[in-house]
């Protein structure tokens, strides 16, 4: 029987995908599971697996074109199977039509807004005809400045808060000498470049955006002394040959997990629709990732399970793979929880934007050597400071805290992390 491939989603906010390759040619078989094409997302370059065995009959779309999620792109058959592509197609087509129309209610507010942000972006309908921010209205109301007199220094023309200061403070006088010109030679400052955004980078943008305006977040840090781990750390790696050597961020991986099995309230996502959150039972823990043009998430699928050598190999394979540009779907998808790691930048501590529709992500700083206090001496110690960025309408601070303080019997007392039987 014919079997229609179409379009997968591939990611909660993913509306289409370029149809980069066909790896299986019309009239080649092809087996369940096995790679059928190369599709580029907002995310990366995805190899698709044929969810069907057979032979590949027909391929509908070109290579290059932008297609649509879950509208159909290649059809499997029997090789003498008399088939009626139009229709096959056409009952698809019409069953998408269906659910589109039934979800078209919930998708009328999101076009209005869409409408009137794009008609306020192109200068139309300004309260008074006047191009100004909401925070630059509302300080001149305040102070009662006439935005028609404001000089605008924003973009298009836009008034900002920082012309509104330097409005309401009106011109100082200087008693100091001016200062004589500088001479600069034109040829040797380049050309200002435009440079486009990747859809990689556009995706971020979009998603960070969403999060930041859509979830309410709070943030809270915390500080680990690290020195059993770093020196267990060492003795581990001291066995294992090169190429197979445990970073620092494998054990916070392991230890985040170990710790959201007691805090299942933050390895979750809030189901506005039903008005309840969703306690995940796998453990998910997602990576960031830097390649080429922004940030990828590879996922360590039940991390809590997994000993610190076996997450150490996965999170490797995945992260080239993502840097390289051929990662699988498996490799990005199902997370339910994030860990951003700068410590290799040597960034002391920084705040994540949770990555939706995630409840939390950890911001993990490097672990540096400093002067702590033992006793009435002061000693070199290692510290590493954590930052955890939590959505309010799921958790709330006092949550968020006792699970940094859970994180503290896995990070201080390493061996947990090895020995399962001592997690208790």
């Amino acid at each position: 029987m014919a079997e229609i491939v179409n379009m997968p989603k591939l990611g909660f906010d993913m509306a289409e995908g370029i149809l980069v390759r066909w790896v299986v040619n019309e009239d080649e078989s092809v087996e369940q599971g096995q790679v059928l094409a190369e599709i580029e997302t907002d995310k990366a370059t995805v190899e698709v697996e044929s969810p069907h065995s057979g032979i590949v009959r027909r391929h509908l779309v070109d290579t290059g074109a932008i297609v649509p999620v879950s509208s159909p792109i290649a059809v499997i058959g029997e090789a003498e199977e008399e088939i009626d592509f139009d229709q096959l197609v056409g009952e698809t087509l019409v069953q998408e039509s269906a659910s589109e129309v039934k979800a078209e209610p919930e998708q009328a507010v999101p076009e209005k807004v869409q409408i009137e942000a794009e008609k306020l972006s192109a200068g139309e309908e300004y309260p008074g005809g006047v191009k100004a921010s909401p925070l630059a209205r509302r300080m001149a109301q305040n102070l009662g400045v006439d935005l028609r007199s404001v000089p605008a220094s924003g973009p298009n023309g836009r008034i900002v808060k920082a012309d509104i200061e330097s409005f309401q403070a009106g011109p100082q006088i200087s008693t100091a000498k001016p200062l004589a010109p500088f001479p600069v030679d034109a040829a040797d400052i380049p050309d200002d470049q435009i440079v486009p955004l990747t859809r990689l980078r556009s995706a971020i943008g979009k998603r960070m955006v969403q999060s930041k305006v859509e979830f309410p977040q709070f943030f809270v840090t915390h500080e680990y002394d690290v020195e059993a781990l770093m020196e267990m750390r060492a003795q581990v790696n001291a066995l294992l040959p090169e190429g197979e050597k445990t970073s620092l961020n494998d054990y916070v991986i392991k230890a985040a997990a170990n710790a959201l099995r007691e805090f299942p309230n933050l390895n979750a996502r809030l189901e506005e629709s039903e008005g309840a959150v969703r306690q995940f039972g796998h453990v998910n823990i997602g990576v960031a990732v830097a390649v080429e043009g922004g940030l990828l998430t590879v996922v360590c699928h039940d991390a809590d399970l997994k000993p610190i050598r076996h997450i150490s190999q996965e999170v490797r394979e995945k992260a080239t793979r993502a840097r390289e540009g051929r990662v699988k779907v498996d490799d990005i998808e199902g997370s339910t929880f994030s860990i951003s790691n700068l410590g290799m930048f040597d960034v002391e501590e920084f705040i994540a934007i949770i990555n939706p529709p995630e409840a939390a992500i950890l911001a993990v700083g490097t672990a540096n050597q400093v002067p702590v206090v033992k006793g009435d001496a002061i000693v070199p110690g290692w510290r590493m400071k954590a930052t955890i960025s939590v959505d309010h309408r799921v958790s709330d601070g006092a949550e968020a805290a006792r699970f940094l303080q859970a994180l503290t019997k896995y990070l201080e007392e390493p061996l947990r992390l090895l020995a399962p039987e001592l997690t208790m």
